[in-house]
């Protein structure tokens, strides 16, 4: 007998429009894109590293603490008693690729404009993506800096720049960012390091909504306060819970 994968329920082209865009395949992004797709909503999952989805802040899931019925406790659950984080995200990775409607995007977004029932995403690479509803997932990229000794670089992780354009349009909106820092201690004989990068004020948040726009809202470490494994994905499963909720407010 010969099995074949469900069929996508959208074949996206320039101009298609999602229900929800989400920036950032963080944990709190790949997170809520596969909890809103799993609820039969189109969503587009971009990243500016695509090999790097899920990644995780450690170098395995040695009491990661996530939380039950997330996808991350799913996947981590499937590997033990293997706990290396390389073959967590690969498996990981899998699982998001074969979730029907997810598209998945590598792509670095530039610039955020609402028109009308949609918000339009510029980026560097190509032509405007269009959805419904945006949800910020960027961690700590929104015009990161990583410290590492006197080296100084403008990512948020080696090798992934910063999204320094994203921040400087969300500061033309009006709204006002602020300074966070956070800090790596050294493992497995890699070097300690910081990453200095912004969030919005509280002010600006009315629980994920960025208050001065309509249909854009933020998640997991971007956002104001401490953040841990368990509070990002946490946070990601609440809201998909709110979007779904509210789904048919915006169509």
């Amino acid at each position: 007998m010969t099995f074949s994968a469900p069929p996508p329920r959208s074949q996206p082209q320039p101009g298609h429009l999602y229900d929800v865009a989400v920036v950032g395949a963080g944990l709190a992004g790949t997170e809520l894109a596969w909890r809103l797709a799993l609820a039969g909503r189109d969503v587009l999952l971009v990243s500016q590293a695509l090999d790097h989805l899920g990644n995780l802040y450690a170098p395995t899931v040695r009491d990661a603490g996530f939380p039950a019925g997330s996808l991350f406790a799913e996947v981590a659950a499937a590997m033990a008693p293997d706990t290396d984080g390389w073959t967590f995200h690969r498996l990981l990775k899998a699982r998001v690729e074969a979730t029907p409607g997810i598209h998945l995007l590598q792509s670095t977004v530039t610039e955020l404009d609402e028109e009308d029932h949609q918000v339009v995403l510029s980026t560097w690479e190509g032509p405007p993506l269009r959805a419904r509803q945006v949800v910020l997932a960027v961690g700590a990229f929104l015009k990161g800096r990583l410290l590492v000794g006197d080296t100084m670089e403008e990512a948020g992780r080696l090798s992934e720049v910063a999204y320094d354009f994203l921040a400087d349009d969300l500061t033309r909106s009006g709204v006002w960012l602020i300074g966070a820092e956070a800090h790596a201690a050294a493992v497995d004989g890699a070097p300690p390091y910081d990453v200095r990068f912004l969030t919005p004020a509280p002010s600006e948040l009315s629980g994920f909504r960025v208050g001065r726009l309509a249909r854009v809202r933020m998640v997991g470490r971007c956002t104001p306060g401490e953040h841990t494994y368990a509070s990002v994905l946490g946070d990601a499963a609440r809201l998909a819970a709110e979007l779904l909720d509210g789904a048919g407010e915006d169509a």
